[in-house]
């Protein structure tokens, strides 16, 4: 015990000394505001480097993140002055896209994605963030065209690859989507590719083709969860609860730091009317995941 509480006192005053210490460098109060709770408190110490003449634009970044949930306005500050140090830095102008989306200040959204754009035309960030706004604001079709403009710029990037192809699945163009993922063979596994392609079908309503893709893609790849997560969410739709049930288990034990599997089996049990089986997958479920109370309650309500 008194080891324990020499060691804590060590650590609380190993995060003290900054506070004691002379400040002159921009990266002392970044640190004292790292080791700070909250973006109110830490604004003491970071709004100052506005006039900081050591503070590089990348610090008055860093000081703008650590600002950014809880105090945006502040944040908006530093942005703009790392953007007056270096106004050619298509980081400082991501950061002030995301920090006016906080602030709800449209114009200044799409001033700075234009200018980001400008500035490094060929970098596909400012294309990404475009279409993650995009989508958020419930605009797919947009997104999608601002993801392939990304595409276009990264395709040898398979993570890119997948949003466009999801984002063209979600717009209702399958086609195109599925030539996406023609040109991504060889760049992701097969078997997840197998699961993309089924996701695909099942957008389209298309739940048997989509059914043999992600059984195939189980066979390719026994390991891979989502291949029985999504071949479990088609067989309930096609109305073969047995193996929609396997199926699910099957995910949940190949991935047991995910509740969508148990999830998603509680509401099929419950929309069958199965309470007592729903019951014990609720049971489970609290006992692995109390700190999701919220997805439990959506998924698996008992009447």
């Amino acid at each position: 015990m008194r080891t324990a509480l020499l060691v804590s006192a060590a650590a609380l005053l190993i995060h003290l000394i900054p506070l004691f210490l002379p400040r002159n460098m921009p990266e002392q109060e970044l640190a004292i505001a790292r080791a700070t709770p909250s973006a109110e408190q830490r604004v003491h110490f970071l709004l100052p480097l506005r006039e900081h003449p050591k503070a590089t634009p990348a610090d008055l970044r860093e000081a703008a993140e650590l600002l950014l949930d809880g105090a945006p306005s502040e944040a908006y500050e530093l942005a703009q002055e790392a953007e007056r140090r270096d106004p050619n830095a298509v980081e400082t102008q991501l950061l002030l896209a995301r920090i006016c989306d906080l602030e709800r200040m449209d114009r200044c959204v799409s001033s700075a994605l234009e200018r980001a754009a400008r500035v490094a035309p060929k970098d596909a960030r400012p294309d990404l963030l475009r279409a993650e706004l995009q989508e958020k604001d419930g605009d797919v079709a947009g997104a999608a065209e601002s993801v392939g403009r990304a595409y276009g710029k990264t395709p040898a990037d398979p993570l890119v690859g997948l949003r466009y192809v999801r984002l063209l699945s979600a717009a209702k163009r399958g086609d195109d989507a599925r030539n996406v993922l023609h040109a991504l063979e060889g760049h992701i596994p097969r078997a997840r590719l197998l699961v993309e392609q089924g996701r695909v079908w099942t957008r389209e309503g298309r739940d048997a083709e989509a059914a043999k893709l992600f059984r195939k893609a189980a066979e390719e790849d026994p390991r891979l969860a989502v291949a029985f997560f999504e071949l479990g969410l088609t067989w309930h739709r096609l109305g073969n609860e047995e193996a929609a049930e396997e199926a699910l288990r099957q995910a949940d034990k190949l991935d047991l730091a995910d509740p969508k599997a148990l999830a998603a089996l509680c509401a099929m049990q419950l929309k069958s009317g199965r309470i007592n089986d729903a019951r014990l997958t609720r049971m489970d479920l609290e006992r692995r995941f109390s700190g999701q109370p919220e997805l439990i309650r959506q998924s698996c309500s008992i009447p």
